[in-house]
């Protein structure tokens, strides 16, 4: 019963914030685009942070920039995305635009010196992250904050997650995210390649940050690719699913499978799962000719916005056998279920609502950086920002058939 009133209560406070009333020197953050993810990834989550104000909009389109403006109650709107940077009013810019904008507008509202949240991936390709990230601006002292938007990774739930691997033993790991077809036409802007899209630079993004972070690792080369690329006679160059292996440096394999088409008849949760490989524990009771051997599995669902319900299993196969033929002589398995909605369920600190969304925990340290407080300690780092998108790079022709994507702006 307590669970089901604990989901209700979410489920409200979720939809329905509470809005704490404006503290003064709140944070105001101006819009770059009139996008469809700004909502839930900044509007939303700012209503019940006390610190935050979102204050301004611009897109190409000013009419569509006034409705969406009196659609969300923002105050402000600018005829250009260059305007909203250089208002003074504003503190920090928030951009959605599509991949193939990030690297410009991003340097340009750094070099006005305003704080930015950078919609994922952060760039089109490898050189531009390096470009943008250790960019002589990001050096100076006081330098702005400048931070990708990979939301998930700021729940209690995900850092529970990580909590229960052993990166240097994992033997495999896998991320799947299944996004339902009726979402995106093929017409899509995310289905433009020269924009940077497709579904390894959207949803594949964050399979590649799960695999990395569960492997703790970087990858050491991707051994297999198959795209499913759009069909005719949309943009030949644009995958609508990646399915892809790597090697990291344990010798063990992270796949993914990236879907931005996936049938609704089909329907999966998201998911992410990790194996370790065989370990030999200590068993008193057992006889020298024989062994004791568990291999730990840990599967986490929905992790990706874990707020309103998720899962984390931790299975464990245990054998006992011979040591010289390595004969099974029994084996059982248990299994433990966990769950982190927030950071005190996880570590006991008292720190965020159980209601938050990835997007509001990812606000809250975002703020937390720019004020310079403690926070959570989870952040994600320029470097993890450059590693990222080294490691979708590793998958240019011959593995996958596709290019790397252009810039579109030149490089600084």
């Amino acid at each position: 019963m307590a669970s089901i009133i604990g989901f209700a209560a979410r489920i409200w406070n979720l939809n329905y914030p509470p809005q704490p009333a404006k503290k003064d020197g709140a944070l105001r953050i101006g819009l770059l685009g009139a996008s469809g993810v700004a909502p839930v990834a900044v509007i939303q989550p700012a209503k019940s942070h006390a610190e935050v104000i979102v204050t301004a909009v611009a897109a190409r389109d000013v009419k569509k920039a006034e409705a969406y403006a009196k659609k969300h109650s923002i105050p402000i709107i600018h005829k250009s995305y260059q305007d909203v940077i250089d208002d003074p009013a504003i503190d920090a810019i928030y951009i959605g635009l599509p991949n193939g904008l990030h690297y410009e507008w991003a340097l340009k509202s750094l070099k006005a010196g305003k704080h930015v949240l950078l919609e994922k991936p952060s760039t089109s390709n490898a050189a531009e992250a390096a470009s943008l990230f250790h960019h002589e601006l990001l050096k100076q002292p006081n330098a702005p904050v400048l931070l990708e938007a990979f939301h998930p990774l700021f729940t209690p739930a995900w850092q529970l997650y990580l909590s229960l691997l052993d990166p240097p033993n994992l033997a495999s790991a896998h991320a799947t995210l299944p996004v339902p077809s009726f979402l995106f036409g093929n017409d899509d802007i995310r289905y433009v390649y020269d924009l940077a899209g497709g579904a390894l630079m959207d949803c594949g993004t964050y399979c590649c940050l799960f695999l990395r972070q569960m492997f703790g690792s970087e990858p050491v080369e991707c051994i297999e690719a198959t795209p499913t690329f759009l069909p005719e006679p949309w943009d030949q160059k644009c995958d609508q699913v990646m399915k892809a292996k790597w090697r990291f440096r344990n010798g063990g394999i992270g796949s993914i499978d990236a879907n931005l088409s996936n049938p609704v008849l089909k329907s999966k949760l998201p998911w992410c799962q990790a194996i370790h490989k065989e370990k030999v524990v200590q068993d008193e009771e057992l006889s020298e000719e024989k062994e004791h051997v568990v291999v730990k599995k840990v599967v986490g669902n929905v992790l990706i916005q874990p707020v309103v319900w998720h899962r984390i299993s931790i299975t464990e196969q245990h054998t006992i056998r011979n040591i010289a033929d390595k004969k099974a002589l029994k084996t059982w398995t248990t299994t433990e279920y966990m769950k982190a909605y927030k950071w005190e369920d996880f570590n006991g600190k008292k720190k965020g609502e159980d209601w938050w969304n990835t997007y509001r925990w990812m606000l809250e340290e975002f703020v937390n950086k720019i004020k310079g407080r403690e926070g959570s300690g989870v952040w994600m780092s320029h470097e993890n920002s450059i590693h990222q998108m080294e490691m979708i790079d590793t998958l240019p022709p011959p593995k996958s058939g596709m290019a790397i994507r252009p810039s579109s702006h030149v490089l600084q």
